[in-house]
């Protein structure tokens, strides 16, 4: 019940963040993060709210529907401003529509169904198209990795001197980098270049063409470091690296090895992400792990069909991190640990974290004391509105903060 010290009820608590458009915790995240692009018109509120309004409670289906029925309506609305010569309109409705595409399978964990691949594909089509009529600064690559390629944009800064800084950034387990673009709109705006990247696990990269997250993040980086250096206009001794969420995690792992990262950010900072998954999961299931694999694939079974929510996240993992099992899964996850390694950061470290982090609480705090770098820590309390998961809700205030950060180091 409402606490009647808080004048609105829809509020139950004493910060914005008290009200949930949705009864899951992953779900109402997700929908935050879309919500919040409407700052950068990226979304609309009423579109992002009519989606909400029909999205049945730890439903995939409603939500893949849901967000695929708005993106048609805007991609519809598009091509019919395009026909009728109305570019500002079309490339702005490309980008939603790009924007609900992608939304539609962030929450969708079946990679044999069609609509996957689809949908993916499609949402990248619409953000071509809205690159094309608007002219915004960015254009596609394919990043060379073993034998197959990233799937990546380049963002030019009009602003940049004849060389200038690269922030290169990775999104996490869920999020595209296309729609983290408080990353890249601030960095254009302030003359550096930044490199967008789908990696293993991630958007296209999974979607399309079959590559799963590995924990050994330093060969996928160094790929892209490899281009990065070689690229025009770009300053080969002043590259940052950032990522968000499980890049949190990974962006520090391969600043570990690669060492032309001259600027690391973790949004949040995760020291040993397998064993954050773990203290979630509960003393039950890490008993049940201790007694073999067996034990413990029938112990998280029966946590599925207990758990809607466990469910999902299971089924999300195991697609995204190649595994076949739940224990196989949690042994890669352990993999995921920077406990022994972190110190071996040599670059300058920002790690960003929210008094409110729900995935990886206290993890932050962890990397920040293991590194002997140059270093700061970050804290969006209340008084900022940012403290949610990557300042979901509060983009403009984490990228402000941010580069205050950044100018001057890179």
């Amino acid at each position: 019940m409402n606490d009647q010290s808080y004048p609105n009820p829809l509020f139950p608590g004493p910060t914005w963040t008290s009200h949930q458009f949705i009864d899951d915790v992953v779900m109402d995240d997700q929908l935050k993060h879309h919500l919040s692009m409407a700052y950068y018109g990226m979304s609309d509120l009423g579109e992002v709210l009519e989606v909400a309004r029909t999205i049945r409670l730890h439903d995939e289906e409603s939500w893949v529907t849901s967000w695929s029925t708005m993106a048609q309506r805007l991609q519809d609305r598009a091509e019919e401003s395009e026909q009728r010569g109305h570019v500002v309109s079309a490339g702005d409705q490309y980008l939603r529509a790009s924007t609900y595409w992608r939304a539609s399978l962030m929450h969708f964990t079946e990679p044999e169904d069609p609509r996957t691949r689809e949908y993916a594909l499609t949402a990248y089509e619409c953000y071509d198209k809205y690159l094309e009529l608007s002219g915004y600064p960015g254009e596609r690559l394919e990043i060379p990795y073993e034998d197959s390629t990233l799937p990546a944009y380049l963002y030019r800064s009009p602003h940049a001197g004849e060389k200038a800084p690269l922030i290169i950034f990775h999104q996490g387990r869920d999020a595209w980098p296309e729609d983290t673009r408080w990353v890249y709109d601030n960095a254009i705006r302030r003359g550096y270049h930044c490199l967008a990247v789908q990696c293993p696990g991630q958007g296209l990269a999974l979607r399309v063409n079959n590559l799963a997250f590995r924990y050994d993040w330093e060969n996928v980086v160094t790929p892209i470091v490899d281009v990065a250096v070689g690229l025009p206009g770009v300053d080969p001794e002043r590259i940052a690296l950032m990522g968000l969420s499980f890049g949190g995690y990974l962006a520090p792992r391969a600043a570990v090895f690669e060492k032309r990262i001259k600027l690391l950010i973790a949004d949040p900072g995760v020291l040993d992400w397998g064993g954050s998954i773990r203290a979630n999961l509960g003393a039950e299931l890490s008993a049940a792990f201790d007694a073999g694999p067996e034990a413990y694939n029938a112990a998280s079974a029966a946590a599925q069909k207990a758990s809607p929510l466990h469910s999902w996240g299971i089924r999300d993992f195991l697609w995204k991190h190649g595994a076949a099992t739940p224990y196989e899964l949690t042994v890669e996850l352990d993999k995921c640990d920077l406990t022994d390694i972190a110190d071996q950061i040599e670059c300058p470290t920002l790690i960003m974290d929210g008094v409110t982090e729900l995935f990886s609480t206290g993890e932050g705090q962890k990397l920040y004391e293991a590194l002997t770098c140059e270093k700061e820590y970050l804290v969006f309390d209340e008084s900022t509105t940012a403290q949610l998961h990557c300042q979901n809700g509060a983009n403009a205030t984490a990228a402000e903060y941010m580069y205050a950060w950044i100018d001057g180091r890179l």
